[in-house]
């Protein structure tokens, strides 16, 4: 056999040892990316039941790439969001303000009213804008991300901003004109209901 032919059987060799070691980093990698969301799902849930949150406004691990933040990025500030191109302010139908819609390209941002201090333990947060709104929306774009017909960066995500119990601001990532209008009437509906408990606590 030549000297040439002799290399290209190495070769050969070589690259049927890479491909077998790419399957089984691959698969590797799938089963590390199901354990992952599946942790992420549980700290999500004990995210929003426990009220162990630090004092410094806190980013919810949410991201659509199912990656927890580590602690140092957890205590950076949130990076500035790009400028908004409406306004949808919420209001009780006495008229007194609730929150305000900036919306964006593909994002949004709910600022709570400061003067209100809602608290993350009042219902019907959690139990209805979180786990069936929010939750949700996002469970249904993962399930369309695994079946191909959605890409991981385009999965509904959203952040809660809150400082200890009080919730200050929610930051929503992909949504189209439908899920605005469904998100603009279940923030307001939530946020009227939960301002009438607090009412009636004072």
């Amino acid at each position: 056999m030549s000297e040439e032919a002799e290399e290209v059987k190495r070769l050969l060799a070589f690259k049927k040892k890479l491909e077998k070691r790419v399957e089984k980093l691959e698969s590797e990698l799938k089963e590390l990316k199901s354990i992952l969301e599946a942790v992420n799902s549980v700290l999500l849930a004990k995210g929003f039941k426990r009220a162990e949150i630090a004092k410094a406004p806190v980013l919810m691990p949410t991201s659509p790439a199912g990656v927890v933040p580590t602690e140092e990025e957890m205590a950076l500030p949130p990076a500035p969001m790009p400028e908004f191109k409406e306004v949808i302010p919420l209001k009780t139908a006495a008229g007194e303000p609730l929150a305000k819609i900036y919306v964006g390209d593909g994002f949004l941002k709910i600022v709570l009213a400061e003067d209100k201090n809602f608290n993350v333990n009042t219902p019907p947060f959690n139990q209805f804008l979180v786990e069936r709104v929010l939750a949700k929306m996002q469970q249904k774009d993962s399930e369309l991300a695994k079946a191909g017909k959605l890409k991981p960066e385009e999965i509904f995500s959203y952040n809660i901003v809150r400082e200890g119990d009080i919730i200050r601001e929610i930051h929503i990532k992909n949504f189209d004109a439908e899920r605005l209008r469904e998100l603009k009437s279940s923030v307001k509906w939530t946020l009227e209901k939960m301002y009438e408990k607090m009412k009636s606590q004072s």
